[in-house]
């Protein structure tokens, strides 16, 4: 699609992307960028490896073994907001953004550690003159405590200088959403941990379930020093909002623990969305997400895609965070274009992206898919990372040539970046064993973990500490017609920090509204 004249066309001398050649993708160039000297003196790297990090995230595995109580609390903290004044009914952020102006989008950033910092140069450059952030899920990891915000969020945002507007993740709920409203609502905490009124299936999940941590103030209060210039001000009413913006309405939805919402905010939801203004859903949990579709339950009925097809409630995009990659699938909804966008590389280690299979879900094929990394960097990426943990190098490593030419013999696709490579007996085998999908969509029976296991024990280990990162953020210019939306991969190397890539640009048109 044709650039929007939100913003000028990239110029003739913008760097190539991964989808060009090996050095867009960042394997050629070994140079570092300057994001360390942004980083504290000392940071410890989140490890999944260690079991203390588990048992501070067990709330998940809890509530979906035992019931989750995210929903009561919700109504909780919602209700809190709304009897102190500090929201009102609608939970709407109202803003004076002209009909001409830009924001940016990012999601799963705060482990504290070099990828995310990473992000945040080209993030800068490539974000001037924004008139605010939106931030899709996880703003902190492992569980989203207060006492963490000061190098995971206050630090490394302090630089950009306009409002950050967040939703939750199911990692801020780990803290049942403590840390996430006292630093971004200034709400007190709830007045105790839920308890179950019957069934020993309810007592045993209050048993082991994981209390909240006081959030220590003063050192609360010295990390805001970070971020307290009055152009960064911005405060959302609660964990779910509406922000009407310029053209635009945004709403930001809270799918807590379990990737669903609750009654209230379903109701709440369909209220907000309804109107000829042209929206924008931002939540935790993608409704299109590595060639499948996930509606996401509402709590007595009906789902959140409903409301985003819903002709009369206008929505041209819905954005999600909780995977740790970029993909984009333009679906063909009654005559309308929907662009359903995943956009959670903005620092937590990398999900998969050579576990997708060819694409077609939704009316979308392989040939109007984009995602980043792409399968072939992803596959590299991920067998060089079982060479060395296994050290089984001569095996398992892959070059970026070699990934390339294997996912496109598997999945029966052209290559986005073209290959000379051979495809050999190793190379299937690899490629088989880390997941990556045949024709078909099926998948070798002996298969090492890629998806969950692997990037949440292997994943944040040493490998992921060095470039390239393959993370990425999204800038949108508005104009009263269109939206311009472009993805900015951040590699972690210098070139890419002074002139970040684009890995995606489209344009969404707006209809008018009535006069």
């Amino acid at each position: 699609m044709s650039p929007s004249s939100a913003a000028p066309a990239p110029s003739p001398t913008s760097p190539d992307s991964s989808r060009d050649s090996l050095a867009g993708a960042g394997w050629d160039d070994r140079t570092p960028g300057t994001y360390r000297e942004l980083m504290p003196p000392r940071v410890s790297n989140l490890s999944w490896l260690n079991p203390a990090t588990l048992w501070k995230a067990r709330n998940g595995p809890l509530a979906s073994l035992l019931g989750d109580p995210t929903g009561s609390q919700r109504q909780q903290w919602v209700r809190g907001q709304v009897e102190r004044g500090a929201a009102g009914e609608d939970m709407l952020i109202e803003r004076d953004d002209p009909d001409t102006f830009s924001f940016l989008l990012l999601g799963d950033t705060g482990e504290g550690d070099a990828p995310q910092y990473a992000v945040v140069p080209g993030l800068l450059k490539a974000g001037a003159g924004t008139r605010y952030a939106v931030l899709c899920s996880d703003v902190l990891y492992p569980v989203g405590s207060a006492n963490e915000y000061g190098t995971k969020f206050f630090r490394p945002y302090r630089d950009y200088d306009a409002p950050i507007y967040p939703i939750p993740g199911n990692h801020d709920w780990y803290d049942g959403l403590t840390g996430f409203m006292r630093v971004f609502c200034d709400a007190p905490a709830l007045p105790g941990p839920s308890r179950p009124r019957t069934g020993s299936a309810g007592w045993l999940r209050s048993l082991l379930w994981r209390a909240p941590e006081a959030p220590d103030e003063a050192r609360l209060a010295q990390a805001r020093q970070l971020r307290d210039k009055p152009e960064q001000a911005g405060r959302p009413p609660g964990p779910y909002w509406a922000m009407d913006t310029g053209p635009l309405r945004i709403i930001g939805i809270d799918t807590g623990l379990l990737g669903t919402i609750d009654r209230e905010q379903g109701e709440w939801l369909a209220r907000v969305a309804r109107g000829p203004r042209p929206k924008i859903l931002v939540t935790g949990s993608p409704l299109y997400v590595d060639g499948e579709h996930h509606p996401c339950a509402i709590d007595g009925g009906g789902t959140v895609d409903d409301i985003v097809r819903d002709p009369d409630n206008h929505f041209v995009a819905a954005i999600g965070g909780d995977i740790h990659n970029y993909q984009h699938y333009p679906v063909d909804v009654d005559g309308r274009r929907i662009e359903y966008v995943v956009s959670g590389g903005g620092g937590a280690f990398m999900h998969a992206t050579h576990t997708i299979p060819a694409v077609t879900v939704g009316g979308v094929t392989e040939d109007r898919f984009r995602c980043y990394p792409l399968r072939a960097d992803s596959l590299a990426f991920y067998s060089r990372l079982y060479g060395r943990r296994l050290h089984l190098r001569r095996l398992f490593d892959l070059s970026p040539d070699q990934a390339a030419a294997v996912i496109a013999d598997r999945l029966g696709v052209a290559p986005t970046r073209p290959s000379t490579a051979r495809v050999t007996l190793r190379t299937r085998f690899v490629a088989a064993v880390l997941g990556v999908a045949t024709p078909s969509g099926h998948r070798q029976l002996l298969r090492l973990p890629v998806r969950r296991v692997l990037t949440r024990v292997l994943s944040p280990g040493s490998a992921t500490y060095s470039p390239p990162f393959f993370k990425n953020f999204l800038r949108l210019d508005v104009t009263p017609s269109a939206v311009r939306v472009r993805c900015f991969a951040a590699t972690g190397l210098r070139e890419h920090e002074i002139d970040p890539p684009v890995e995606d640009d489209f344009t969404i048109a707006l209809p008018p509204l009535p006069e």
